[in-house]
């Protein structure tokens, strides 16, 4: 046995061994060599004959046991052991020095300088007889599950029918007319949609809503006529006799105009009626009843067209004589309905009372409500609470601030009087419909113990998110709470809210938060949620450690909440972690990327619960902070340092002095180069992790997580083609492709490795990232948002579909969403707008039109055709225009060179940035980076001009050797962009692309 002379007992940590071959003979060296193999080892041979073995993690061995002479690591942060005492040792330090120590004599090798060796050489495979496997058929195409729907349906409380309150009267009937909903063009200002549809946009075609009768909406033909009556010709008139033109004219001329306005009024009157019934006219009363949404889409509520002629109509009526006699009208239907209220006839007084505008809340946030000459009157159907608004209703020409202040004083009364009465629906009725007091009828609501109405009531009325979370967990529907809280964000202030009145069911609602966390994989997010319960942190301990496994800033976060866990150190673990963090804290390398800026200012936040401990790793973060140029940035920096010095041992807190900042590099972003030679892999998506950790896609041959450098630290084999990550890091659902539009997924948990099958799903377009729980796809023509924490697809939320036609895929950022969609239009070609929401709600900010920016891609004379559009999840288009030499460019001259124009449409002011090559296919995106790719000019590689948003400049370059075909992909997570192609090279930078952090060769190792 070749065992070292310095170490006879006892066990060492040994990176490697040296191999004695011209004393063991080749046979016997090669056979401890296959013996102590590993994925990742490296084999080099010595000048003198030996063999040096590099295993790629530590294996304990007795070292009179070893197959060789143990190696033992050395350097700053990371010493395992020292050299033993005997004449022989082996080590190698952290920049690759292998030092030997022999005889009293010390050498010193350069690792990468020796000649490696290849065990493969050894095989002999000569003896051996080649089968080739063949296949016993195609392989059979796997089946999509139908998508369980389970969008939430609107909350419609049915007040009138839970009060017994009759249909309309067959007065207010023949006084009134029904109004049937708009079929305008849907409306483009954010303001015109619900922050927060509950079902997506939908409404019920049957719904019973506040309403007046019908305004004058003419059709455009018809407005010519009626505005030609009314202005043209009377002005024409007035004009001709004011120059004597008409003085011979025997009619007079006063008679003309007047017949003129009263052909217009009655003209008005008629088609405006017909364009009403035909569906032209205008959304109006507090409320309007939606089409029914076609099949396979959520359409959004269009947005109520102004009835502008029927508006000057009525206020002309008004300076008729016509005037008195509607005055009468009005003030008799007032005088019956407070005679009703008075009389205490409730259910003649709400069948006929006039619903009142919300002034405090402002209904002309819509826009400026209109005047109508007709009676109100509600809708013949079932009477409910409206979800939502959905333009400004028109206001009656008589009813000014006295007659809505003596109807508020007639409407509270009433609700008073019915709540004593025990008579609750009625009252509640009254808040809500009467009053457009929605949050006093939850609050009447909950105070008798109705919390489902409540709920259903707070939700449809769209009232705090919070309020709506609190009474669905009273009311004892916690899935639904707890799906309000995820899709609104509201986790947080509903288990403040909670709390104050019941802090028991504040736990329990912390634990179910904590519990949907942990099921979307995001374990910091479950600690999160119940840290401020002391009670509740000894259940996140399992999550604590799943989150040190992840590595890199997860780990800095996790290790200060386990260590300021008392029952840690019971538990005799202490001191594992304690040590963990402190090789963090003493360990070199970005200070970001390894966690240790995060860890300090966590540990400046949470002292450890053990005092000893906490002096220690306070010193110890205290320096790291020195070292490493302060704790990550931030106003709060030097607070965080000076709680840990106050911490810190008084000698050394006294010695150190203030953090300063690195020196950042400054200038353009730099030109990067991928490794010269393509990998043995295919690379089909690839992402650089926080710890550091690269993520990649291999088709066929699964899915790896690589170091840096490029060896393996996990395999699965899995086929994967894409990649769509979780926004915290802890998971990724692997995709394969089976087909057209034909998807396969799978769950991958980064923390404990493991991979489970999901589903197969028929999608055209996935997000490359989701929150853990909330995956978007593209099918049917629309957004499908599905729940990937249930056994089987989920639709939890729909957007566009039916007439609004996804174009493209969808941006997605943690926070925003944008998407190219075709939607109807009154004109005869259909309107191109970039749909923007909030996420995770769902609200839509923003729908600027588009079309202007596309024909010029599409039909430009003499060019090529041009790359498709792109989104940017911030809402901006990305058009590219290719310009080879020799065409006309844009502004009229002849390019002498191939270049590319990148065009931002959808932002103020338009942005424009023109880049060297013909782009032959359309940029790479992911939320807001981009990645356009060109042909190098000789033709041999390809080159990627990157950035982020709209901008005027070029921002970093990524060259990839030795590459044709396909585009360069971009990934964005964690602070970093990661550039892949196809030929198996990963490169990733600095989100401003001024340091590299990966460049590897993905190869079978």
């Amino acid at each position: 046995m070749n065992a070292p002379t310095g170490s006879a007992t006892g066990t060492v940590p040994a990176v490697g061994f040296v191999l004695d071959v011209p004393l063991i003979g080749a046979p016997e060296a090669a056979e401890r060599v296959l013996d102590l193999w590993r994925a990742d080892a490296r084999l080099c041979e010595l000048p003198d004959g030996r063999w040096l073995l590099l295993l790629p993690e530590p294996v304990r061995t007795r070292a009179d046991l070893a197959p060789g002479l143990p190696l033992e690591r050395t350097g700053h942060g990371a010493s395992t052991g020292a050299p033993g005492p005997g004449p022989r040792s082996a080590t190698v330090t952290a920049d690759g020095r292998l030092v030997l120590t022999e005889g009293g004599a010390t050498v010193t090798r350069i690792v990468g300088e020796l000649p490696a060796l290849d065990p493969a050489d050894w095989l002999d495979p000569s003896g051996l007889t080649l089968h080739r496997p063949r296949p016993l058929g195609a392989a059979p195409t796997p089946e999509a599950p139908p998508v369980e729907d389970s969008v939430p349906a609107v909350a419609r409380p049915d007040l009138r029918a839970a009060a017994g309150i009759g249909p309309s009267s067959e007065r207010a009937r023949r006084l009134t007319a029904e109004t049937r909903s708009a079929r305008g063009r849907r409306a483009r200002r954010p303001s015109d949609r619900p922050s927060d549809r509950p079902s997506g946009g939908r409404t019920g075609s049957g719904a019973a809503r506040w309403q007046t009768a019908r305004p004058i909406a003419l059709a455009p033909r018809h407005a010519v006529v009626v505005v030609v009556l009314l202005m043209v010709v009377p002005l024409l008139f007035v004009v001709l006799f004011g120059l004597g033109l008409l003085k011979n004219l025997e009619v007079d001329p006063g008679g003309i105009v007047y017949a003129s306005i009263a052909a217009a009024l009655a003209y008005g009157a008629l088609f405006g009626r017909r364009a009403a019934r035909d569906g032209g006219g205008a959304t109006t009363g507090h409320a309007a009843t939606a089409a029914p949404a076609p099949a396979g889409g959520t359409p959004a509520p269009r947005r109520a067209r102004r009835p502008w002629l029927g508006d000057l109509l009525a206020r002309l009526t008004l300076r008729t004589p016509a005037a008195h006699l509607l005055h009468q009208r009005h003030a008799r239907y007032l005088r019956d309905l407070t005679r009703a209220f008075e009389q205490h006839r409730w259910d003649d007084a709400l069948r006929d009372a006039l619903p009142l505008a919300d002034r405090e809340r402002g209904d002309t946030a819509a826009g400026r409500p209109w005047f109508s000459l007709a009676l109100p009157k509600r809708f013949a159907g079932q009477l409910r609470p409206t979800p939502h608004r959905v333009g400004p209703a028109a206001a009656n020409a008589f009813s000014g601030r006295t007659v809505h202040q003596h109807l508020t004083e007639l409407y509270r009364a009433a609700a008073e009087r019915l709540e004593r009465q025990g008579r609750f629906d009625e009252a509640a009725f009254v808040l809500a419909d009467l009053l457009a007091a929605p949050a006093e009828a939850v609050a009447l609501l909950d105070r008798h113990g109705r919390l489902t109405q409540a709920a259903e009531l707070a939700e449809g009325r769209e009232l705090a998110a919070d309020l709506v979370v609190r009474l669905w967990w009273r009311s004892g529907d916690r899935a639904r709470a707890v799906r309000t809280a995820h899709r609104r964000g509201a986790f947080a202030t509903a288990v403040e809210r909670l709390a104050a009145t019941d802090p028991q069911a504040a736990r329990e609602l912390r634990a179910a938060w904590a519990e949907h966390c942990r099921a979307a994989g995001d374990r910091l997010g479950a600690v999160e949620a119940v840290w401020p319960d002391e009670a509740l942190r000894p259940s996140v301990a399992a999550d604590l450690r799943d989150a040190v496994a992840l590595g890199g800033p997860t780990r800095g976060r996790a290790l200060p909440h386990l260590l300021a866990m008392p029952q840690l150190f019971v538990l005799e673990a202490g001191p594992a972690t304690r040590a963990l963090a402190r090789a963090v804290l003493d360990g070199d390398g970005d200070p970001n990327a390894t966690g240790r800026s995060v860890l300090a200012a966590t540990l400046a936040r949470l002292p450890a619960a053990d005092p000893a401990t906490d002096r220690e790793l306070a010193t110890a973060a205290a320096r790291a902070a020195v070292r490493g140029g302060g704790l990550g940035g931030g106003v709060a920096e030097h607070s965080l340092f000076d709680r840990l010095l106050a911490r810190a041992d008084p000698l050394t807190a006294a010695d150190l002095p203030r953090p300063r900042p690195l020196p950042r590099p400054v200038g353009a972003a730099r030109a990067y180069t991928a490794a010269d030679r393509p990998g043995t892999l295919p690379v089909l998506d690839a992402v650089l992790l926080a710890s550091g950790s690269v993520l990649v896609a291999c088709g066929q041959a699964g899915a790896r997580l690589l170091t840096p450098d490029g060896r393996t630290r996990a395999h699965w084999d899995t086929p994967t083609d894409r990649l769509v990550l979780a926004d915290h890091g802890g998971g990724a659902l692997l995709v394969t492709d089976h087909g057209p539009d034909l998807l396969g997924l799978a769950h991958l948990d980064l923390a404990t490795r493991t991979v489970r099958p999901w589903t197969t799903l028929r999608a055209r377009h996935l997000a490359p990232s989701y929150d853990g729980h909330r995956l978007i796809a593209a099918a049917d023509g629309g957004i499908v948002v599905l729940d990937t924490t249930a056994p089987r697809p989920v639709a939890v939320w729909r957007e566009l579909g039916g007439e609004e036609r996804l174009l493209g895929g969808v941006a997605r950022t943690a926070g925003s969403c944008a998407a190219l969609v075709r939607s109807p239009s009154t004109a005869r070609s259909p309107l191109t707008e970039v749909w923007r929401w909030d996420l995770p709600g769902w609200e839509l900010r923003a729908r600027p039109r588009v079309d202007d920016a596309l024909p010029d891609l599409r039909f430009g004379t003499g060019r090529a055709a041009a790359p498709d559009p792109v989104v940017l999840a911030s809402g901006s288009l990305l058009t590219v225009d290719p310009l080879p030499a020799g065409l006309l460019d844009p502004d009229g001259g002849i390019t002498s060179e191939d270049r590319t124009v990148l065009r931002w449409t959808a932002d103020l002011p338009e942005a424009e940035l023109a880049v060297d090559g013909t782009a032959p296919l359309g940029p790479a995106v992911d939320g807001d980076h981009w990645a356009l790719t060109v042909p190098t000019p000789d033709g041999t590689g390809l080159r990627a001009y990157a950035g982020t948003g709209p901008c005027s400049e070029p921002g970093p370059t990524v060259l990839v050797p030795n590459a044709a075909g396909d585009r360069i992909g971009v990934r964005h997570h964690a602070g970093a962009v990661t550039y892949w192609h196809r030929s198996g090279r990963v490169l990733a930078t600095s989100a401003d692309g001024t340091a590299l952090l990966a460049d590897l060769r993905v190869t079978v190792r």
